[in-house]
């Protein structure tokens, strides 16, 4: 199968802090607005970068300060591409991680659910990780047309 070029494509990296979630789902939800989703796409995108994002910050940069790199594109028929990518510390396991109410988080403030999320919004997620490299999130949607 021919690999298809994306119609559109939209790159930006930032520091791990978490103030900058808000910024990846404000860059991926103007990025995504070209193809006219709806609101209820959108606010399903916009949830599963959080997510993503959240994920790549409190997990795999713990107590460290790194970068979260984001790409999204557009492909033909409206399909959109979203990854997420860390240079963190890696999923050990990466089953085990996707499980609901599993976290690395031991002070229980997190709930464990970012993947179970993510897997209930998009319609498909893609988890490589590797220890001591990073983690990437690869989540793809069909938008509707409203033609």
């Amino acid at each position: 199968m021919k690999q298809q070029k994306p119609e559109n494509l939209m790159r930006a990296s930032f520091p791990s802090r978490s103030v900058n979630e808000g910024l990846a789902r404000s860059l991926v939800a103007s990025f995504a607005a070209l193809a006219d989703p709806t609101v209820e796409e959108l606010c399903d995108i916009k949830t599963a970068v959080s997510e993503a994002v959240t994920n790549a910050i409190v997990h795999g940069y713990r107590d460290t300060m790194g970068q979260v790199y984001i790409a999204a594109a557009l492909y033909p028929g409206d399909r959109l591409v979203i990854t997420v990518r860390d240079r963190g510390c890696g999923i050990a396991d990466v089953a085990k991680a996707r499980e609901p109410l599993f976290t690395t988080c031991s002070t229980g403030e997190r709930a464990g659910l970012g993947f179970a999320v993510m897997e209930e919004l998009m319609d498909k997620v893609k988890v490589r990780s590797r220890l001591g490299e990073g983690t990437t999130v690869v989540m793809e949607r069909a938008l509707r047309s409203r033609e």
